[in-house]
């Protein structure tokens, strides 16, 4: 079996190095053509050609957002034109639900098969081959696609019909948003009242408040290191397809609403550029105060 891996960016690089690894001879396309040189010394295959790309019978996408996934499958040069009946398309990527369901079914008058299988562990996990992913498609290219996915992903649940992936990573994705957001406005308090940011670090991430978030971005918000994870740019997109969501089926989401009003301050102030820790920055000049170790 031909495969194609395009998107060699944060997560797309370790993810399509691991199928490498199972999978010599392993199709690779990016954008930038940043890493062309590290696969082609492993024994990838570089392309910029979509035709060599849309030969290949299985095509994974690990893309930052609906518009490259859309540009890459039906642009002017967009693969899907030049695709065998039968071969499948496995995007990784994180995009919107309603979208998801328009690619299926543009896919389906193509005759390709189409899983949507959005991942989830940030770049460690990624390298590591220990990324969750969550799929949405038939129960035929889930079993087909699962053997390639599992050099990739240690978690692979089938979550449902095309569009159930992209709904479990939302879900997934905005809890994990909203505790960002909480640590934002809650740690700089602690400090304005007294509590030192070491200290009250080794409690949140001993105690009942510890969470995904606090344990990853608490080090290193003590450090003044915001340069780890998912830039907030890129980030917000989740945020958007939630709002989306709400307005769309009529669904009351207060708290992701008040956390998303935490995200557009720390983008308006310029942190679009750094991971979701820099959120804090939001309310550490509201109240003067820097959430940062004393240790040397």
């Amino acid at each position: 079996m031909n495969i194609a891996f395009v998107g060699l960016g944060q997560m797309g690089r370790p993810m399509a190095l691991n199928l490498l690894r199972s999978h010599p001879g392993l199709v690779v396309h990016s954008r930038s053509g940043r890493s062309y040189e590290e696969f082609q010394g492993l024994g990838a295959r570089v392309t910029d050609d979509p035709q060599v790309l849309a030969n290949c019978d299985l095509v994974f996408l690990s893309l930052p957002d609906d518009a490259a996934v859309s540009e890459v499958l039906f642009g002017a040069s967009g693969i899907v034109q030049w695709m065998r009946a039968g071969s499948t398309v496995v995007d990784t990527s994180t995009i919107g639900y309603t979208r998801t369901l328009d690619i299926q079914q543009q896919l389906a008058a193509a005759g390709v098969d189409f899983m949507d299988a959005p991942v989830s562990g940030m770049a460690s996990r990624a390298a590591a081959g220990t990324l969750t992913a969550m799929c949405g498609g038939s129960e035929d290219v889930f079993a087909r696609v699962r053997p390639v996915l599992s050099s990739m992903a240690s978690h692979i649940e089938h979550m449902g019909a095309v569009g159930a992936g992209q709904l479990s990573k939302l879900v997934n994705q905005l809890l994990f948003d909203i505790n960002c957001a909480a640590l934002a406005e809650i740690m700089p308090m602690a400090i304005k009242l007294g509590l030192d940011a070491q200290k009250i670090t080794t409690i949140v991430n001993g105690g009942t408040g510890r969470s995904h978030a606090s344990e990853f971005f608490l080090p290193h918000i003590l450090k003044g290191d915001f340069g780890n994870g998912y830039p907030l740019k890129d980030a917000y997109k989740d945020l958007v397809h939630g709002a989306q969501m709400s307005v769309q089926m009529g669904i009351p989401l207060p708290v992701l609403a008040a956390a998303t009003a935490t995200y557009q301050a720390a983008l308006l102030q310029g942190h679009g550029s750094d991971d979701k820790g820099a959120m804090i920055k939001v309310y550490e000049q509201l109240l003067g105060v820097q959430f940062r170790s004393q240790q040397p």
